[in-house]
């Protein structure tokens, strides 16, 4: 070994000797990590606990029904209040105090009724009428009599002092506001008696209806796109068939045309960017001298109607530079990168021969997809249930000054004690959800619990198919005889020795990584919190903090897979493989800056032609660009919804499928530099490498006849 090399070497690890018994991964081979596969089993005990814990305490009722001031749930079965499906506001004006802002909660009487009122009357006109008072009794409380008078009703706080129509909305009544020449109205009227025989302006009842749905339009919004779901459903069921059997087709294709498809991948993917670009200009220029086209997206603001912005120039303006951008260096890349693309090529062809080798492979991501769909289904469900584990509380509402006002109070003896003495017009309401046990105090701890766990079980699942298809695709490289020295099942044996073996190895490199995850979150966190401070140099360090845990992050995920690929492969420890994997890259530095990333890059190609493709046709399909389409595709609110649904859809399938090949391929190329450090040609240590790679090196077994 020249000295050069040999300080080379020693900086960055010795490359492996020889060795004649090595034939794929090892089967001999012991537990590795033993004291985090430990860890990780009693975390998952402790995981379940929480959840059980949570599932005794929690009641997901709170976040389904509305509740009403005395904590019972509205239209709840087997309740008598199941045909109650609605909540009434006795006076819906206390709403637009400022503290709903803050505690989410109006300092009014609510209750649980089956109808919204349509008519416009008051207590003391409804009183001197037996059937206009009988229609009103629907939205007073129990215990009203026909003998009480109305101050001793309004007193008693029995009655609302007055009904407005309202109309049902997320299952809350509110007034339904009109407008009549300019002025808003209720009940065809703008002004209105208040009960008190006050006259009001029904504008005064619009900071109250405001701050009641502080998310309204936002509401407005979640439920059109509900709706348009529910029109879309199937056709956007039938755009991810489409983009599942484009992918297994391109897949297909890959395996017998990998030179001609990786081409025609890279020219259709630059044509469809450039038709994409062509279409935005098209719609720039045909918005030309349309009223109000010019307005700035800084000058429209937010609007709930996405559509708006598709009205505007300078939307379509945006897009086709974007477009551009992405165009040109994609183009650059290309024209740098034109040589090592055809060592790629060769690369994704002998991914294809394993592939056609290891079909089963294909399907393997079904099966993260079902894991990972278990562990956020458990996610989800255990935070649901521990958010709504807190205990009703009612806290003293009241108009006029009280000491006791906001104060903690029980509504079943209320009306007996010092506080309704004090304060005679004040009310015990239900406030919010929580507590002051034990459980309660720590239940912020076991939702964070909760959702590192879910970051650790993620990571495990992600990883354990990263090693499964490792030692699968190892196998197929070393074997010296295809498939004759393979396993009769690559797929199951790999996926059995990383669970027997290496289940603290997976362990540990998914708490390393659920670690770095979870302070990226608490980042998020503190980011969101503190927007509002005008601390310049707190903003400059959170963000440089955000950026180089980022970095991080990104990191340990390509060392965490290269380890996995070692582990598989030899059966060593994480650190010993972590290790061994990254001296490799490094002493192949720029075969990996060049060969692994251009691989990864013609790989991402195929997905976007696939996410391409079937996201033009969404288009030209749900926005009803194509006559043929006009009376096939559903009336939508939004458009892009299902647009969107598909395109996201596409890409996650497309993913699924191509991350076989990218672990293929990043399997492969690790094998391939070990194949050239272990083995120099010679009839004693030949290359196992395909002969497409070998040329493509320049590299020969000297058994072969020179050409």
């Amino acid at each position: 070994m020249p000295e050069e090399d040999g300080a080379y070497y020693g900086k960055h690890g010795e490359p492996r000797k020889y060795d004649p018994t090595f034939k794929g991964p090892i089967h001999n081979r012991g537990c590795t990590d033993i004291v985090c596969c430990i860890l990780f089993i009693l975390a998952i005990l402790g995981y379940v606990a929480v959840g059980i814990l949570a599932w005794s305490q929690g009641d997901p009722r709170k976040v389904i029904y509305p509740t009403d001031s005395r904590g019972q749930f509205c239209g709840q079965a087997g309740t008598p209040l199941e045909n109650k499906r609605l909540l009434f506001y006795f006076n819906i004006m206390k709403c637009a105090s400022p503290m709903v802002l803050l505690e989410f909660q109006c300092p009014t009487t609510q209750m649980c009724v089956e109808k919204c009122p349509d008519k416009f009357m008051t207590l003391i006109k409804a009183y001197t009428n037996k059937k206009d008072f009988d229609y009103y009794k629907n939205f007073c409380k129990e215990g009203l009599t026909n003998t009480m008078s109305v101050p001793e009703i309004l007193k008693a706080g029995l009655c609302p002092a007055m009904l407005t129509p309202s109309k049902p909305f997320t299952r809350r009544c509110f007034p339904a506001l009109g407008q009549k020449g300019g002025a808003i109205t209720v009940g065809n009227n703008s002004q209105f008696d208040d009960g008190t025989g006050t006259m009001r302006d029904a504008k005064d009842l619009v900071d109250g209806v405001k701050n009641a749905t502080v998310v309204i339009e936002a509401r407005q919004v979640v439920m059109k796109i509900f709706e348009d779901y529910t029109h879309s459903w199937y056709w956007i069921l039938i755009g991810l068939v489409i983009a599942m059997l484009t992918s297994l087709l391109f897949i297909v294709l890959l395996r017998f045309l990998a030179g001609i498809m990786v081409w025609v991948m890279i020219v259709m993917v630059i044509l469809v960017i450039g038709y994409g670009i062509f279409h935005c200009y098209m719609e720039y220029a045909a918005l030309k001298g349309e009223p109000g086209s010019d307005v700035t997206l800084q000058d429209l603001g937010f609007q709930t109607d996405f559509s708006v912005y598709l009205q505007i120039r300078q939307t379509w303006l945006a897009f086709m530079i974007i477009l551009a951008i992405v165009e040109v260096i994609i183009i650059l890349l290309l024209i740098f990168l034109r040589k090592r693309i055809l060592i790629a090529i060769a690369l994704i062809k002998e991914a294809s021969r394993a592939i056609a080798h290891v079909m089963s492979s294909l399907f393997y991501p079904l099966f993260t997809f079902f894991l990972l769909a278990m562990v956020i289904a458990y996610w989800a469900v255990t935070a649901v249930f521990l958010s709504t584990s807190n205990e009703p509380i009612y806290k003293v509402f009241n108009e006029t000054a009280c000491e006791h006002s906001r104060k903690t109070c029980d509504p079943a003896n209320f009306s007996t004690t010092s506080l309704k003495v004090d304060c005679p017009d004040s009310e015990c309401l239900f406030a919010f959800y929580g507590g002051e046990t034990v459980y309660h105090k720590y239940l912020i701890g076991l939702q964070f619990y909760n959702v590192f766990l879910f970051f650790w079980c993620a990571n495990f699942v992600t990883a354990l198919g990263q090693m499964t298809l490792a030692g699968a695709f190892a196998s197929y490289y070393w074997a010296f005889v295809k498939p004759d020295d393979m396993p009769a099942f690559p797929v199951f044996s790999a996926l059995g020795r990383s669970l027997r073996y290496h289940t603290g190895t997976l362990a540990f490199g998914s708490l390393i990584l659920s670690i770095v995850q979870i302070i990226r979150v608490l980042l998020e966190y503190l980011d969101h919190k503190l927007k509002g401070a005008h601390n310049k140099f707190t903003k400059f360090l959170l963000c440089c903090l955000k950026c180089c845990f980022w970095c991080l992050e990104k990191f340990i995920k390509f060392l965490n897979r290269n380890a996995y690929i070692m582990v598989a492969i030899y059966g060593k420890n994480f650190c010993t493989s972590a290790r061994d994997a990254f001296f490799l890259l490094m002493r192949n530095m720029i075969r990996v800056a060049v060969l692994d990333k251009v691989t990864d890059f013609l790989l991402f190609l195929g997905k976007l032609l696939v996410v391409g493709l079937v996201g033009i046709f969404a288009f030209f399909f749900f926005s009803g660009r194509v006559k043929a389409f006009e009376d096939t595709a559903p009336n939508l609110h939004y458009y892009w919804v299902p647009i969107l649904t598909v395109v996201v859809g596409s890409y996650l399938i497309a993913h699924g499928f191509f991350s076989v090949y990218a672990m293929c391929v990043d399997t492969l190329f690790l094998c391939f530099l070990e194949d050239l450090e272990r083995n120099d040609g010679s009839p004693e240590r030949p290359f196992l490498m395909p002969e497409s790679l070998r040329k493509v090196l320049n590299k020969k077994n000297k058994t072969q006849p020179a050409e």
